[in-house]
């Protein structure tokens, strides 16, 4: 085959010239489209809780974006190029981390909330049918007594808490939420049990007439 022009050698060489000759001028100026594209990646990221949710990742990701800058400072725009692209990629993953762990978070502090709303609810009632039909004087004893006091200082405790991490879950502080609720169900549970089992516990009910 000739080299003649217009002979498919020729254009191959000419292609192939005209790739290298755009690579040459792709590095001759700083990546700046690219430093900007990993710069708005770490920002969706950290809009994302990346921060927290998926720390090492989110971290690497601005290390590799300062490391672009500090290259194209130096005028090694190949490198530059490099770490801004590695930048984006690592940023849009810890992205997609942060969104799978914040999911899970979420997920188990409405749990736990939950689980401490129903035991509320179950000791609420407890006090409610206390106030309502209350045992007779002759039956309750100071234990009983205690234990009701007992039961809604924790109620009202519980309350508060769960409202607080409720606040949290709503503000996206999953970790915070969970944390709040954590001891609430344990604590009524177990004032609950006291309560019940002082009131079973309660004596008869002396006899108004003495037997003869």
């Amino acid at each position: 085959m000739s080299d003649r022009p217009g002979t498919v050698r020729t254009v191959l060489r000419a292609a192939c010239a005209a790739l290298v000759l755009a690579a040459l001028s792709g590095c001759a100026t700083p990546p700046q489209k690219e430093m900007d594209q990993a710069e708005g990646a770490i920002a969706t990221a950290r809009a994302a809780g990346a921060a927290q949710y998926a720390a090492a990742e989110f971290a690497a990701a601005e290390t590799a974006l300062q490391r672009s800058r500090e290259a194209a400072a130096q005028r090694d725009f190949r490198q530059s190029l490099n770490h801004a692209l590695d930048a984006r990629e690592r940023a849009q993953t810890a992205a997609r981390e942060a969104a799978d762990k914040k999911a899970v978070a979420r997920g188990l502090a409405e749990r736990v909330i939950t689980a401490g709303e129903l035991a509320l609810a179950t000791a609420q009632q407890r006090l409610g049918a206390e106030v309502a039909t209350p045992l007779p004087t002759s039956r309750r004893t100071a234990p009983h007594a205690a234990a009701f006091q007992a039961l809604q200082a924790v109620a009202a405790s519980a309350n508060e808490a769960l409202q607080e991490a409720r606040s949290q879950l709503q503000e996206q502080r999953f970790d915070d939420a969970r944390t709040t609720a954590a001891p609430v169900q344990a604590q009524i549970l177990a004032a609950t049990r006291t309560f019940d089992a002082t009131k079973a516990g309660s004596p008869p009910a002396r006899s108004a007439r003495r037997a003869r």
